[in-house]
């Protein structure tokens, strides 16, 4: 027999050796809505197959939490790929990027891709679904998943294991349809409840369920200017041919790197240079920039400022920051706590006073605010500007209309930062700008800010929060939409955030993202950094800019 602790419910359950967790979960006889769909045992996820030979600590997931949800992602995405199999055998699935609250698919058929053709899939994903077929995890020498998958015409899969150090690897068997996914599936197709496949575009958007009621979907929101950066980014990167980690790490490995490094750099500052211009034939006064947690919106406001110099403009930059009422003034959330995310904890009366006041040619106090004793203060600092400066202000609610609501509209121009991460480990596997941001944050926290991954990791869900509440919504106000993500820079942060991570203790409950992320990380191989320029935005967390921050 073999002990298992299960948080859920306090206790300990004895189970037969080798038990499935499928079978611990019907000892522990508890409800669960939405769930189990995976665990985590010893803080590391795993798929409901996963079989007891030792002692452990469990706690079982549902849909609510965000490793349940990823594993009901990527099995709808397994089930997508055999449907798609089964109706176009020639057919090529490419699951893309995050967008409009579900998941934008390529589908390359030969021809365009037609309504009925996405009624066909969808009817075909039910059918796979309602017949509640079992999900098969196989382990193998990895020349071996290489070999089927070589077979089957899968390249970007044989590219992205041929890449790999490991002797063992494992994939997934669905009736005769096979795959790779790098994170635990369901174990049935039937513990699907809920999708939706709709035409969108020139491709399809695969709608998942809402983490927060996995009853209904999540709500479509229309992000026409977000698929536009994405399929701008995706044309870029075909033409250099390192749309996969695969095909990333076989350039790597013939040398390539400097040209990824140069090419990544200079598509940045062409369309950095870009924005300068349209805001220079504009006339804009204030230019607003705004992006979720570390997109890199600081490096952004400085390298535009140059650029906007190199356009004959005068450019001075603020920050949000400096307008935050009085700590003791900040609104508090529904657990008490201070609300420092909302659009309350900034003084918007002032705010607008000031700003219109400069645009007019005053002069004007500009206050700062103390964080350690979280109170605003006047030290002097003085500004007026000329009827051809322009001010910079970068902050998280720089979008929203609540802001910026007594300035005129044609005076504004609003710039959308964010790290939209286009590159995919392979066909059906897509990498989360999630994922991108937090890396970047772990890296940035523990080298400037002497925070642990723990903490930061911590934080996660009430800064996603924010960002879904304060800055999501109004991303495509944005005139100008700027991808802060760069082709490369996972390959340079690797080997940097690596041992920050390992600090991780197993008994964290923090040590499953972490170990999540080192395994993610794991498929890239490393970048030398010394080729990076000072300027680069990956350099706002990795450090060695040139930039005072």
């Amino acid at each position: 027999m073999v002990r298992i602790r299960c948080k859920n419910i306090g206790e300990t359950i004895t189970v037969p050796f080798g038990s499935t967790l499928s079978e611990a979960f019907q000892t522990a006889a508890f409800e669960m809505s939405y769930g189990p769909v995976c665990a985590h045992v010893n803080n590391k996820a795993q798929g409901m197959n996963y079989r007891f030979y030792n002692n452990k600590d469990v706690c079982f997931l549902s849909l609510h939490h965000p490793s349940g949800m990823r594993t009901y992602t990527r099995t709808l995405f397994f089930v997508l790929a055999k449907a798609i199999e089964d109706l176009y055998p020639e057919g090529q699935l490419i699951i893309g990027a995050p967008v409009s609250r579900g998941y934008y698919c390529e589908l390359h058929i030969g021809r365009d891709v037609q309504e009925t053709d996405v009624v066909r899939i969808s009817a075909r994903m039910q059918e796979i679904i309602d017949a509640d077929m079992p999900i098969h995890r196989i382990q193998c020498p990895i020349e071996d998943a290489i070999t089927m998958f070589q077979k089957r015409g899968m390249t970007s899969k044989v590219q992205l294991l041929e890449s790999q150090d490991e002797l063992y690897t494992y994939y997934y068997k669905l009736e005769n349809t096979i795959n790779y996914f790098y994170g635990p599936l369901l174990t049935r197709t039937g513990m699907l409840h809920l999708f939706a496949l709709t035409p969108y575009y020139d491709g399809l958007l695969l709608r998942i369920p809402s983490e927060k009621d996995p009853s209904v979907l999540e709500e479509y929101v229309e992000q026409k200017k977000m698929l536009g950066v994405i399929r701008e980014h995706q044309q870029w990167q075909n033409i250099l041919r390192v749309r996969t980690v695969g095909e990333f790490n076989k350039a790597i490995l013939a040398g390539r790197a400097s040209d990824l490094i140069n090419v990544s750099e200079a598509l940045q500052a062409k369309k950095l240079s870009d924005i300068a211009d349209d805001i220079a034939q504009r006339k804009s006064r204030l230019v607003l920039i705004a992006g979720p947690s570390s997109s890199g919106k600081t490096t952004t406001a400085k390298r535009l400022a140059i650029l906007m110099m190199a356009c004959g403009l005068r450019p001075y930059t603020l920050s949000t920051d400096d307008y935050f009422v009085n700590r003791v003034d900040t609104p508090k959330d529904e657990n008490g706590e201070y609300d420092f995310e909302c659009i309350g904890a900034v003084d918007v009366k002032l705010f607008n006073e000031q700003m219109n006041a400069i645009l007019r040619g005053e002069e004007v106090e500009l206050p700062r605010y103390d964080f350690p004793t979280g109170k605003r203060v006047f030290e002097g600092r003085k500004l007026k500007i000329g009827p051809e400066d322009v001010i910079i202000l970068e902050g998280n609610h720089a979008l929203n209309p609540i802001l910026t609501q007594q300035i005129p509209e044609e005076k504004k121009y609003r710039m959308y930062v964010s790290a939209l991460t286009t590159i995919q480990l392979d066909d059906h596997n897509h990498i989360s700008t999630v994922d991108i941001r937090l890396v970047r944050r772990i890296l940035r926290d523990y080298r400037y800010r002497g925070y642990s991954a723990v903490e930061t990791i911590k934080r996660l869900p009430s800064v996603k929060a924010g960002e879904e509440k304060w800055i999501f919504p109004y991303q495509e106000l944005a005139d100008a939409t700027f991808n802060s993500a760069l082709l490369y820079e996972l390959g340079v942060i690797r080997d940097r955030v690596m041992p920050i991570l390992e600090q991780v203790p197993e008994r964290a409950p923090e040590y499953a993202e972490a170990t999540r992320l080192r395994k993610f990380l794991m498929y890239f191989r490393s970048v030398p950094a010394d080729e990076v320029p000072p300027t680069s935005l990956l350099r706002e967390f990795a450090g060695g800019s040139s930039f005072k921050y």
